[in-house]
């Protein structure tokens, strides 16, 4: 039976039969036991499916996994311990010293990081370009070694919509698989499979918690792209692994090669999972995630509405606004609504900023974002603070960019708040 996202969200990946209880079981294991040698052979040999070692697998983290896979679309998910685990993982997969990819400027400064210096230790290489550009711009960043191209759905911190069909069409003409980010709208506002995305991301850190109670990522594998058509460039999925006696992941695993290469190699040796407490903390998230998305949009909008008619204001960006650059986009992956993040710069300097955050009373100057209570940010002294001014700008963040996160309280109190600190500037 199809389910609609609603009912994904409350009984995707776990279904109890007789006697077994109705919310998803904490397995909190480190290891699981077997009657013979031989069975527990066959699990290391990837011959049969099951559980020896949570490294790997576990049960409670593959059933939230299957739920998120459900709700994007895809065949098959893993949860990482991080959002930054899972955009590591994704790429990595997939990539090796002496590769190439290409990715959006406009990414969280975390991911820049990673890719433009963590990963770049590693012999990976990445060409940052801005999603604006012409197409000729943006094709002519791909090389012979380039493996895939990256972007969000809506960028953290500036709020950006991804054009996710124009970078599909542009990421396969050039042999390579698509991978997007989809934290900030989450499957509820956006599934970018189905417009031609080949892998996801997450950090359910954010709304698919929504509580801020444990940390966590997810990679989500549609199946779709067709690695065995583009073998000479992923050799890591279509020739054989010795590590695995020359098993094949494509011709072993069929749709499913990417994600059970994930779990099974990298997994097994880098081993950034979450606990199954982590997990089971994600799913109680996930089971009103269709619940609380539009409340976050609607309130946001009311305030974001407000902010651009604040005379205090120099500029707002958030999607759902008809005036919008980004407009248009929303309107055809979003058109639910986005998320709760807005963008806004007040009239001033960027000590203005500063002092205006300092006197907000009930929201909140934290790190965390998308959560069911009101956060800001000034990414600049913050989550980009060891980018220097040029890197800001390449990444789209002004020095008097604040990112607000609308949660979950009443509207109301939230812009008085809002006007409260403004009026002490």
């Amino acid at each position: 039976m199809k389910k609609n996202l609603g009912t994904l969200c409350i009984h995707g990946g776990w279904k109890p039969s007789k006697g077994e209880p109705q919310q998803l079981p904490i397995y909190q294991s480190t290891t699981f036991r077997y009657e013979t040698s031989e069975q527990m052979a066959r699990l290391f040999d990837l011959e049969d499916e099951g559980y020896f070692y949570t490294r790997l697998q576990n049960p409670t983290n593959d059933a939230v996994a299957a739920k998120i896979a459900a709700l994007e679309g895809g065949v098959g998910a893993v949860l990482t311990s991080s959002g930054q685990a899972a955009n590591f993982y994704a790429i990595f997969n997939i990539c090796q010293a002496g590769d190439h990819f290409v990715t959006s400027n406009t990414i969280y400064g975390g991911t820049f990081n990673l890719f433009g210096v963590t990963m770049k230790k590693l012999g990976i290489e990445c060409t940052f370009v801005d999603p604006d550009w012409d197409d000729e711009r943006i094709h002519a960043a791909f090389r012979d070694n380039t493996k895939c191209f990256f972007g969000e759905t809506i960028s953290n911190p500036g709020g950006n919509v991804f054009d996710i069909e124009r970078f599909a069409r542009i990421a396969h003409s050039h042999g390579v698989p698509l991978i997007v980010d989809n934290t900030f709208a989450t499957p509820v506002n956006c599934r970018p499979f189905e417009w031609g995305a080949d892998i996801v991301t997450h950090s359910t850190t954010k709304y698919m918690d929504g509580h801020a109670t444990q940390v966590g990522g997810a990679v989500v594998d549609s199946g779709r792209f067709d690695w065995d058509a583009e073998a000479g460039r992923f050799p890591g999925l279509t020739t054989p692994d010795e590590s695995y006696h020359g098993l094949t992941y494509t011709k072993a695993f069929g749709r499913k090669a990417y994600v059970t290469k994930l779990v099974s190699q990298l997994m097994r040796d880098l081993g950034s999972i979450p606990s199954p407490q982590n997990s089971f903390l994600l799913n109680l998230g996930l089971e009103t995630l269709h619940l609380r998305m539009p409340r976050h949009c609607e309130n946001a909008m009311r305030v974001a509405q407000w902010l651009e008619d604040n005379p205090r204001v120099a500029w707002v960006n958030y999607c759902g606004l008809p005036s919008n650059k980004y407009y248009p986009l929303a309107q055809k992956y979003l058109p639910n609504g986005s998320c709760g993040v807005i963008a806004f710069g007040l009239k001033g300097t960027r000590e203005d900023a500063i002092h205006f955050m300092d006197n907000l009373d009930f929201v909140s100057i934290v790190t965390h974002v998308a959560d069911a209570r009101t956060c800001v940010l000034h990414p600049a002294s913050h989550t980009h603070r060891q980018l220097s001014d040029e890197q800001l700008l390449e990444a789209g963040v002004a020095p008097d960019l604040i990112r607000l996160s609308v949660g979950l309280e009443d509207v109301d109190d939230i812009i008085a708040d809002l006007q409260q600190a403004m009026s002490k500037l």
